[in-house]
């Protein structure tokens, strides 16, 4: 049946894409949770990269279907690089293409008390491995991100990784990455290890698994082979909670009524940030195409 007037818009949910057909999978299975939630909107799934419908194709099909207001969710964690311009770029030249289409962009999840929820859930899910006798004062937490250029989703993780500690109450906690920022994990395990703690409990801040999450399970598999002394273990990611499907819900409705606010309080683009002054005013270009 085509869209009326009087429809409501629909969702294009984007996510970043992965060679790892699991993790395609509990993308699709966040997508159907989603069109649950909204039984009177059409909600399609698309990929920045990697996986099909690519970002044009599926503002294509919705186009075709009849749809003349889309909202677009980003599927992130964090507004860095594909939040703040690769996936704005993309539905600017879309748009720019087809006037009469219109898209509302909503904001990245970032940091939202029902994210912080989950994570707690994981975390304390996995500490049943450590058997009798278990205190999470003698045990390390460290929080793993994807890593990024922007300063400000890093820092972002470092902020949710000093909110566990604090709310949790573990021993000590540090923030790694995966690729790009320091510290990386390997590295972070290896200079945490000189404090002592002979428990390690490594949560991937990820929403779904991949060759992210399997490069956190293998870090960790080395150090624990290199210091057979410390049992470490990897807690579960975040993947499709209801609580993650309830902040999705949450961008949805601030993007559609003018709310959605992008993560601009130490924007590298708009004012010079030690470390970064070049960026200031520069042209915000894509290479995903």
């Amino acid at each position: 049946m085509s869209p009326t007037i009087s429809s409501p818009p629909a969702v294009l949910l984007i996510g970043h894409g992965t060679r790892r057909a699991a993790g395609v999978a509990e993308f699709h299975h966040l997508a159907d949770q989603l069109q649950q939630a909204l039984p009177d909107r059409t909600c399609l799934a698309a990929f920045l990269e990697l996986v099909e419908p690519g970002i044009p194709a599926a503002l294509d099909t919705l186009q075709q279907q009849g749809f003349r207001c889309i909202t677009a969710l980003p599927a992130l964690l964090m507004a860095a690089g594909h939040v703040k311009n690769d996936i704005p770029v993309m539905l600017k030249a879309f748009q720019t293409e087809h006037p009469d289409v219109d898209i509302t962009f909503g904001a990245d999840l970032g940091i939202h008390p029902n994210l912080l929820h989950v994570a707690g859930e994981r975390i304390e899910s996995s500490e049943a491995g450590f058997g009798p006798g278990y205190d999470r004062r003698d045990t390390l937490l460290m929080v793993i991100g994807r890593g990024s250029s922007d300063p400000d989703a890093n820092s972002n993780i470092s902020k949710i990784t000093r909110m566990l500690w604090e709310g949790l109450g573990f021993g000590w906690a540090e923030t790694a990455y995966t690729a790009v920022s320091a510290p990386l994990m390997a590295d972070a395990l290896e200079r945490t290890h000189r404090l002592g703690f002979k428990q390690v409990i490594v949560f991937p801040y990820l929403l779904f698994t991949g060759r992210l999450v399997e490069q956190v399970q293998a870090t960790v598999d080395a150090y624990q082979h290199r210091h057979p002394d410390v049992q470490a273990i990897v807690a579960p990611y975040l993947n499709a909670h209801p609580l993650v499907v309830a902040t999705f819900l949450e961008r949805l409705t601030e993007a559609e009524d003018g709310a959605a606010q992008m993560n601009c309080q130490f924007c590298a683009y708009r004012t010079p940030m030690i470390g970064r002054e070049d960026w200031q005013g520069v042209q915000q270009t894509t290479d995903h195409h």
